[in-house]
């Protein structure tokens, strides 16, 4: 398996990533990172691993800067700027040899769901579907109208309210969606065999995707 720290360019910064192509991988997973996490935690790398395992590769991206998390630089970003280092990334993944023929999925958690919402509905033709895991997206999100792309949305059995607000949110899109439920589990997932489920849903539902997108022309 090809493993390596990479650095992606991206809004006239450069952003850590790790990069991991298992043997036969059928798609490749991008899962982002925002202000409170790096791809370099534990839970990011047993997600990544998971997926590994099931096939997919993965590249877990920083959206911030080394400087930018340090503090030595004030982005002053807009709300455009996070959505579109997500495109960058994406467009990062499609120029490597090893994943530029492979379809390209979005995975978001917690605070990054809006994020990743966003760049998906810049991406209509980019991405082959996203998957919303522990989420708190916002139903009322410019993206949740705009997007075609399909969706997962993974909620914790544990968390009514979260539930809630992710079927609010799925019921507001146009493109095809499900929400599944991981039973007895919080929205971090950290129960005894949640992650594992959370993986093996996202698995059926990407090769769901797969056997249904259109094939090369």
């Amino acid at each position: 398996m090809i493993s390596d720290t990479v650095s992606v360019p991206a809004d006239h910064v450069t952003l850590d990533a790790h990069f991991a192509v298992p043997a036969s991988a059928r798609a490749v997973v991008l899962l982002p990172h925002g202000a409170d996490t790096v791809w370099r935690n534990e839970r990011s790398r047993s997600v990544a691993d998971r997926l590994h395992t099931a096939g997919f590769a993965t590249l877990l991206v920083d959206l911030l800067s080394e400087r930018e998390v340090q503090g030595d630089t004030q982005p002053g970003f807009d709300a455009g700027v996070l959505p579109r280092r997500i495109v960058a990334a994406v467009d990062w993944v499609r120029a490597q040899p090893e994943t530029r023929k492979l379809p390209v999925v979005l995975f978001g958690a917690g605070t990054q769901a809006d994020v990743v919402l966003e760049a998906a509905a810049d991406l209509p033709d980019g991405v082959l579907t996203v998957v919303l895991w522990g989420a708190r997206p916002d139903p009322d999100a410019d993206a949740i109208q705009r997007l075609r792309i399909p969706v997962l949305f993974i909620v914790g059995g544990q968390e009514p309210e979260l539930l809630r607000l992710t079927e609010e949110a799925a019921h507001r899109l146009e493109a095809p969606h499900a929400v599944r439920v991981v039973t007895g589990a919080t929205h971090l997932f950290e129960e005894p065999g949640a992650l594992d489920q959370v993986v093996s849903m996202a698995g059926d539902w990407c090769d769901e995707q797969l056997r249904s997108a259109p094939g090369p022309e």
